[in-house]
């Protein structure tokens, strides 16, 4: 693990990391930094050490992705898609989000969705390389999920929900747009029991990094998706797991 003053942004070796996927401390929030990451299978992390604030990076291996034709759906899942009443959005409430995204969980003891983190991905959302996805009911933002796409790379960075399911939900449209728009990489960095059981899988460094080249080289967009009923898109032949 490495610290590295503010210049244009060069990173260590990936295969540097700590057992823990840390790579290094320093430089900076801008769009240059964290973009330049993403081509690198980085990402920022900020830590905060006995009251200090500081800014990682990370590169853990093995690395967790989604394959987009691979995604699990309960039965109880399925049925919550077909006729649960929501409705899914994306690029809608971008701010909403990821304030959600940073409120602080019964489980956690703090978050690393920093005020400076926030300010950063809000540039990145305006250039057009981060976006949100939102979940809605009645009228109400209950979940919803932000990342940053590069390409045909699409990173998820955080979630939450207030409805059950409801992040779960933003994960299903999410995948089956990513696959419609022709992206080839969907990385969530590290797995979870909520993703797992979803078919979330694990490869090894190598794998991921020739995968990480090919995506941000594609010529695709993110686009708007345009299914935003539940029950219309996953409807019985639609759906798979």
């Amino acid at each position: 693990m490495q610290t590295r003053p503010l210049k244009y942004p060069t990173f260590p070796a990936v295969e540097t990391a700590d057992a823990d996927g840390l790579l290094m401390l320093g430089g900076e929030l801008s769009p240059v930094w964290i973009l330049e990451a993403y081509r690198q299978g980085i990402f920022p992390w900020p830590l905060s050490l006995e009251g200090v604030d500081l800014l990682a990076w990370f590169s853990p291996a093995p690395r967790a992705i989604f394959e987009l034709d691979q995604l699990h759906i309960s039965r109880r899942l399925r049925r919550r898609l077909r006729n649960g009443g929501y409705k899914v959005t994306t690029n809608r409430a971008f701010d909403r989000v990821m304030a959600s995204c940073a409120a602080p969980r019964e489980d956690e003891a703090g978050t690393w969705i920093t005020p400076d983190l926030t300010t950063a991905y809000r540039r990145l959302h305006e250039l057009g390389y981060a976006h949100s996805v939102e979940v809605w009911h009645r009228g109400e933002l209950v979940g919803g999920l932000y990342g940053v796409s590069i390409g045909g790379f699409f990173s998820g960075e955080s979630m939450y929900h207030r409805h059950r399911d409801a992040s779960k939900i933003a994960i299903c449209h999410l995948v089956r747009h990513l696959d419609k728009q022709g992206f080839t990489l969907f990385d969530i960095q590290q797995s979870s029991l909520h993703c797992s059981m979803m078919g979330a899988i694990e490869i090894g460094r190598d794998e991921y990094l020739q995968r990480l080249r090919t995506a941000t080289g594609q010529d695709v967009s993110f686009g708007e998706m345009n299914h935003s009923e539940s029950g219309t898109f996953f409807g019985e032949e639609s759906l798979t797991g």
